[in-house]
């Protein structure tokens, strides 16, 4: 058996981080069984859906590094659902009920007041001929619903089923089938809610594990009870814990919050966005992990809290950091010509401000810093600038040693009696114009002793 995941998004906005927590689970879980990753898009909604969110996906995913085996849509496969509904109908199952929203409303409100289950009763299962006729004549249409299987022999009379499965994240689950309304698989108009077209695609497609959030626990028990309908062994279900804001609320595509988006153009880098959408409310440390190769070995579903994971935003900005400074002069040698810094001093200049970055855009200011010195000259003290018109006097000439800095700080304080933060802010100052940032021991050889003088105050 080759395992094969499924990420199903509908195509109705941008995807945001708690999205691509579901994406990554499905895709590390290939990663560590070989399997497949299927990249399908739920667009039944044909009002909502479009093609342009649809490749904006895509785009969000594979930034990620998340990269697709197959591309399916849901639009093109109306035939397969079609096929489906005749033979659900054929079987009994699926039947054709006529109430109205409103009248719906009324009856669960009537169910709560007698203490029942607010669950639809079945009551067209009782319509006769006639009332049907009627109720096509007062140009009603029917919507389908797909009749559970929770009864004995009176579907007017359901009773406690159970629906067990062992769950690849959170263990043994169960739902009771008498306690969920036979879900409407068909609309009004002809056209599909998620269920059917899910479970349909699901078999089509050989999906054997399907990951998602717990807000789809229930939904697993009807799923189940219709893949049997449709004569299918059910896929291993896993449900992952969801990601909230530090206030509890939930993520939306409508609203737009943390969209994948949104990081990448804050300069967040993808094994930022990848660690933490992984390893929050899990067992393991959130930390950051620089390949998904290494996120996928330390991937394990089960892991995984039952309780939602609400995190802070400000901890991609500390994952960020923590990545780069660590970050290989060949993993960003590309980026960087694309921000114009290239040539024999880049890997240096590189190695050199790495650990001062909060994201790898700051590279440019320092390397305007390194190459056109301070971008606003520093108000000195008069000690100070004839301390420092001093220290540049004492500047050694070339060639340097990597030692230049050690070697001309020591001639310095030798020559001044300055030391520690007297000696060495002045100097920082008049060669960065900053308070703080890169060791000027790494520094100092970029600049060059032309490109040191140029800043004598």
């Amino acid at each position: 058996m080759i395992v094969t995941v499924r990420f199903a998004p509908s195509p109705t906005g941008r995807i945001h981080i708690g999205n691509a927590r579901t994406a990554l689970f499905n895709w590390l879980f290939a990663q560590k069984h070989r399997g497949r990753f299927i990249q399908r898009f739920d667009d039944t909604d044909t009002a909502r859906s479009k093609q342009e969110f649809a490749d904006a996906i895509l785009y969000d995913l594979h930034w990620l590094g998340i990269f697709q085996d197959a591309t399916e849509y849901q639009s093109r496969r109306i035939g397969a659902y079609d096929t489906a509904v005749e033979r659900l109908k054929a079987a009994g199952v699926l039947y054709a009920c006529y109430e109205t929203p409103e009248e719906l409303d009324l009856r669960r409100k009537v169910r709560r007041t007698r203490g029942l289950p607010p669950v639809y009763g079945r009551e067209s299962l009782a319509l006769t001929p006639e009332e049907i006729a009627q109720h096509e004549a007062d140009g009603r249409r029917p919507h389908w619903r797909f009749l559970l299987p929770n009864f004995t022999s009176d579907p007017a009379q359901p009773e406690r089923t159970d629906i067990h499965w062992n769950d690849l994240v959170r263990g043994e689950e169960t739902v009771d089938l008498a306690s969920v309304s036979d879900p409407v698989l068909v609309r009004e108009d002809g056209t599909y809610l998620y269920t059917l077209p899910s479970v349909v695609d699901d078999i089509d497609m050989g999906v054997t594990h399907v990951i998602r959030g717990d807000d789809h626990v229930t939904n697993t028990g009807v799923q189940i009870a219709l893949f049997r309908a449709l004569g299918a062994q059910p896929p291993v279900f896993g449900h992952h814990n969801l990601l909230t804001t530090t206030s509890g609320e939930g993520l939306s595509k409508r609203t737009g919050a943390l969209s994948i988006e949104g990081l990448r153009e804050a300069g967040i880098e993808p094994m930022a966005v990848a660690s933490l959408a992984v390893l929050i409310g899990t067992s393991e440390n959130v930390e950051a992990v620089p390949t998904m190769a290494e996120l996928a070995r330390r991937f394990d579903p089960a892991a995984t809290s039952k309780s939602a994971a609400k995190f802070d935003p400000d901890e991609l900005q500390v994952l960020n950091r923590a990545l780069l400074h660590h970050m290989p002069f060949g993993q960003v040698r590309d980026r960087l010509m694309v921000l114009g810094i290239s040539g024999e001093r880049a890997e240096p200049f590189w190695m050199a401000v790495r650990g001062n970055l909060d994201k790898l855009a700051d590279a440019a200011s320092w390397w305007r810093i390194v190459n056109q010195g301070p971008q606003e000259q520093p108000d000195f003290l008069e000690e100070d600038r004839e301390f420092l018109r001093m220290a540049f006097d004492l500047l050694p000439e070339e060639p340097w040693s990597d030692t230049i800095w050690k070697d001309w700080t020591a001639k310095v304080k030798e020559e001044t009696g300055r030391k520690g933060k007297a000696l060495f802010m002045p100097m920082r100052l008049a060669l960065t114009g900053l308070p703080s940032g890169p060791e000027l021991a790494d520094l100092l050889p970029l600049l060059g002793r032309e490109g040191t003088l140029a800043r004598r105050p």
